[in-house]
């Protein structure tokens, strides 16, 4: 059997590349090992399918940290604007949520699933689903096609790789196309986990008490061996029975990471006030043990502070709870501040690839034309999605990245049946 383009890989870039690649002359096959697609997709953005995000192209590319920059080719083409056209396009009603994140107005990721695959089928691709692919075939430097598990073989002189990272792997991301990326002679940058909570096993993480509080509107900082700021993220936080969660915590996870790599723990801290000062949260601090001299500080703390947070912070600044403002050391409480502005969490691993959300390292950008997402190294063969040294932040812009790389390789593979490089 003959086809002009093979696309595996049915999730979001995957799914894409086909709508971009058919609807002309070729002919398209769709191939997912799965049994159905979509699957990532439909368990996205907390089952409500996040779907881009509306910021504006420079901010976009600034919270896609992993490689942002190789996106701006792919972008002027098929930005997230025109992400929001073609779902709306499809009868699909989005909202906008906090920080520029994109939601259809159904709250179901089974929408825009459904709404894919539809424009898929319509636009005349042919869909196999449970067929693995064993190998992508290349000969003289070209594609030639693939060989299904099964012992199967199908021609085409365009192949389309989007089988995604290693995260997620029960929606089947399983790492698959690293190896025929490594066949037709590309680098595969180093895996790792992004987007993934973070382990501690300091005294408060150990013992529990603090899991399941969550913190809104912090600042969550990692810092390097000498002491330096490495990146810093504001917003909520969560403590969990192995350490941190949360938007934030996934945000610094990659920093983590890459600081793990030097040392053998790599110190966070949370700023409970962000729009304090110390010496404000001082003031604040004495100004109610004064107004009410016979109360206990713990008592006091609370009106400032999530009760579960006050013993913690009191044993680590060594300030007894029942302390009362005659008895109140000035040393204590600007101890005290600080630990507000600066509270420490010491991270020594995170959860495991399989468990983040996102897969860090990839096929080396240096080695896809970032115009067309076509091989320099091997003619016909193109790569698109999270398979891609790539990777974004939560919120929308992983799937921004996906559906604008696997639009640009559709597309390119349409338009240049005797492929060429770039």
């Amino acid at each position: 059997m003959t086809y002009d383009i093979i696309i595996i890989g049915g999730g979001s870039a995957g799914l894409m590349a086909a709508i971009a690649a058919s609807g002309g002359d070729a002919r398209v096959l769709l191939l997912d090992k799965g049994s159905r697609l979509g699957r990532k997709l439909g368990i996205s953005g907390g089952g409500r399918c996040n779907v881009t995000n509306n910021k504006e192209l420079d901010e976009l590319i600034q919270h896609i940290p992993g490689n942002g920059r190789f996106l701006h080719s792919a972008f002027s083409v098929y930005s997230n604007r025109d992400i929001i056209d073609f779902f709306e396009g499809l009868g699909i009603a989005l909202k906008e949520e906090d920080n520029g994140r994109m939601f259809p107005v159904s709250d179901k990721a089974k929408t825009v699933v459904d709404a894919l695959v539809s424009q898929v089928r319509r636009q005349g691709v042919d869909i196999r689903v449970d067929q693995p692919v064993a190998e992508v075939l290349y000969a003289d430097g070209c594609v030639s096609g693939v060989r299904l598990q099964s012992g199967e073989r199908i021609r085409a002189s365009r192949v389309i790789v989007a089988t995604g990272g290693c995260s997620v792997p029960h929606t089947g991301s399983t790492g698959d196309g690293y190896a025929w990326a490594r066949a037709a002679g590309h680098t595969i940058t180093e895996l790792f986990p992004t987007e993934v909570p973070l382990r501690s096993s300091d005294r408060f993480i150990a013992s529990r008490e603090l899991q399941g509080l969550s913190l809104r509107d912090v600042t969550l900082s990692v810092w390097n061996a000498k002491g330096k700021p490495v990146i810093a993220h504001r917003g909520d936080l969560l403590f969990t029975h192995f350490g941190l969660s949360g938007p934030i915590a996934l945000r610094c996870s990659q920093f983590v990471v890459k600081e793990l790599k030097k040392s053998d723990t790599v110190r966070l801290t949370i700023d409970l006030f962000p729009d304090a000062s110390a010496e404000e949260l001082y003031a604040q601090v004495w100004r109610l043990a004064e107004q009410d001299p016979r109360k206990a500080l713990k008592t006091l703390l609370r009106t400032l502070l999530q009760e579960r947070l006050v013993p913690v912070l009191l044993a680590m600044t060594q300030l007894a709870e029942a302390t009362t403002f005659d008895n109140l050391p000035k040393a204590g409480v600007q101890e005290l501040a600080k630990l507000l502005k600066q509270f420490p969490v010491y991270a020594h691993d995170t959860l495991s690839i399989e468990e983040a959300f996102v897969t860090g390292g990839g096929v080396h950008l240096k080695e896809i034309d970032p115009r067309t997402m076509q091989s320099k190294r091997m003619r016909g063969l193109y790569f698109c999605g999270e398979i891609l040294d790539i990777h974004g932040y939560t919120g929308g812009y992983n799937i921004t990245a996906a559906f604008a790389t696997g639009h640009t390789a559709g597309r390119h593979a349409a338009d240049n049946p005797d492929p060429g490089p770039g």
